[in-house]
């Protein structure tokens, strides 16, 4: 399963010796994100693949006839501005293809008006790269450097101390609800990774994947978080949930068939050609429970594998390839906390998602409990 896991160099178990622990001081991972005090609830909207370039001047792919005259990257920022107002999330998550390159006059440019509307309505926002946003006036760091610089932005370049591939590795706290036993602890753990965008391996063809250094830091961080949560008062029982973004998906979305997962699959998974072995350290790490992808506009279903939710979010941006009639989309996921019996907030107890569709009534689709404290069900639970 893991071709690569054994390129894990032993020297670089030290550099994460020397390097300080990504949880270990309030700081690193801190975000000033926490849980609605009112409903107990945290909010994500991914928006994947919007494929910006030059706003008007840039037209649509796969659209209806009827959709053609006018339809431009203007249509992409109507549809992240109609879901922004219905689902008011605490935190919008890019994950890649932003922007497409090849065809942005101004790649800073492209990226400021593809995220224009998070920044307007005043959202916190993460974003990682995927496989296009380098293809054009920015180098791939310089893609990343701009994204945290921009207003807003939880994004970060890199952990620092720590020597790791790509750019835009990083993790998210998001704390209990304040005035609570929980309200200095991360009750929610979000990790974003780069996926890479192309193998640089001559013999080795395709898309990139997610490094062994990448796979260390990722271990450690995780490591130390549920370290935290369950040694520091008030200690928990059961280390808190993670949630994992990247671009490119992993071989594993390749597990399943139309009978175990809720979605579609309308093409096929373009996943690295090699298995650098990603899903089995997100197993073994033991707290994650769901992990959000892009890439592949066309899919959009979520598969439970080894007690993981697999996700793909659907293609938000029209100038990329798409479905002529079948609605771009969006992934939202709601993680709600458990409440005591004397009115307490305490940690997670659940994580749903559903999908909201750019048609003439944002329509909302395919609801579903990704998980439950407590419970282990192998087959979704449609809501």
């Amino acid at each position: 399963m893991a071709a690569l896991r054994g390129l894990l160099p032993p020297l670089l178990f030290l550099v994460f010796v020397a390097a300080p622990a990504a949880a270990g001081k309030k700081g690193e991972g801190s975000s000033g994100l926490r849980f609605r005090r009112e409903a107990g609830t945290f909010k994500v909207l991914q928006v994947a693949d919007m494929h910006y370039a030059d706003g008007r001047r840039t037209a649509c792919e796969d659209v209806l006839p009827a959709q053609e005259p006018g339809c431009s990257d203007l249509n992409t920022t109507a549809f992240l501005y109609r879901v922004l107002r219905a689902e008011d999330p605490d935190l919008v998550v890019f994950t890649g293809d932003n922007i497409y390159g090849a065809d942005s006059t101004d790649a800073a440019k492209s990226m400021d008006a593809a995220i224009a509307p998070a920044i307007a309505m005043k959202l916190p926002w993460a974003a990682g790269i995927g496989n296009h946003d380098q293809e054009g006036t920015l180098s791939r760091e310089g893609v990343m450097r701009h994204l945290v610089g921009m207003k807003n932005t939880l994004s970060r370049f890199n952990p620092e101390g720590v020597e790791i591939d790509g750019y835009g590795n990083y993790n998210l706290e998001v704390d209990g609800v304040e005035g609570t036993l929980l309200a200095n602890k991360s009750v929610l753990n979000l990790y974003f990774l780069d996926s890479g965008d192309y193998s640089t391996v001559p013999s080795i063809p395709g898309y990139g994947w997610i490094k062994a250094s990448q796979q260390a830091w990722f271990q450690q961080t995780s490591s130390s978080l549920q370290t935290k949560y369950m040694s520091e008062q008030p200690k928990q029982k059961e280390p808190a949930p993670g949630l994992v973004y990247f671009h490119i998906p992993l071989p594993e979305f390749s597990s399943f068939t139309a009978s175990n997962f809720t979605g579609v699959k309308q093409e096929g998974i373009s996943s690295p050609s090699i298995n650098s072995g990603f899903f089995a350290t997100m197993v073994e790490a033991g707290d994650v429970k769901a992990a959000f992808i892009g890439h592949d506009h066309i899919n959009d279903f979520c598969g439970k594998l080894s007690g993981i939710q697999l996700c793909y979010a659907g293609g938000v941006g029209y100038h990329a390839y798409g479905k002529a009639g079948w609605s771009r989309r969006a992934r939202v996921v709601s993680v709600q906390l458990e409440k005591t019996a004397s009115g307490e907030w305490q940690g997670v107890k659940s994580i749903k998602t559903w999908k909201r569709l750019d048609d003439q009534r944002l329509t909302t689709i395919d609801s579903e409990v990704l998980w439950n404290r407590g419970s282990n069900v192998s087959e979704p639970q449609l809501i």
